[in-house]
């Protein structure tokens, strides 16, 4: 799996939400001076999660968008398949995108059997990773002094 810019993107705009959960909106331009998000790329993400019922947005003058759903309730696999699609990296590991690949047989091959164990791995991962973890992973590491680098001449 590879996470495109659009997937990078989403991510951090969700994270910006989910830091903000309880509020009544966050105003897209808000999210996108924090993230440096182009606000055209990020209207259009957003719009995206919003037909897939991950937020809602309120039109106006006090508009914006939130969650629609806890935070706790939102994976980073749902986040990853709604927008990038599978998180297998070939596609004939895929459970809900399978495509068949050219190997001759699948049922004996070497690299189909590793590329599922990665699948599992990244599956299993994204599948317990909520909004809300990622938001406590960011607040600790806001917390955290910043890698400093020390010269010595």
């Amino acid at each position: 799996m590879k996470l495109s810019l659009r997937g990078e993107y989403a991510l951090r705009a969700l994270l910006v939400l989910g830091l903000n959960y309880g509020q009544a909106v966050v105003r897209i331009r808000a999210i996108s001076l924090q993230q440096t998000i182009p606000k055209r790329f990020l209207e259009q993400i957003l719009n995206d999660l919003k037909s897939a019922g991950i937020v809602q947005s309120r039109r106006g003058a006090a508009g914006g968008y939130r969650l629609a759903r806890a935070p706790e309730e939102i994976t980073l696999a749902e986040i990853v398949r709604h927008i990038e699609g599978a998180l297998a990296p070939v596609s004939c590991v895929s459970e809900r995108f399978y495509e068949k690949c050219s190997c001759p047989d699948e049922s004996r091959c070497a690299i189909r059997s590793v590329m599922q164990e990665v699948r599992n791995a990244v599956a299993k991962i994204a599948d317990r990773v909520t909004i809300a973890e990622l938001c406590e992973r960011s607040r600790k590491l806001q917390r955290e002094p910043a890698n400093s680098l020390d010269f010595i001449i």
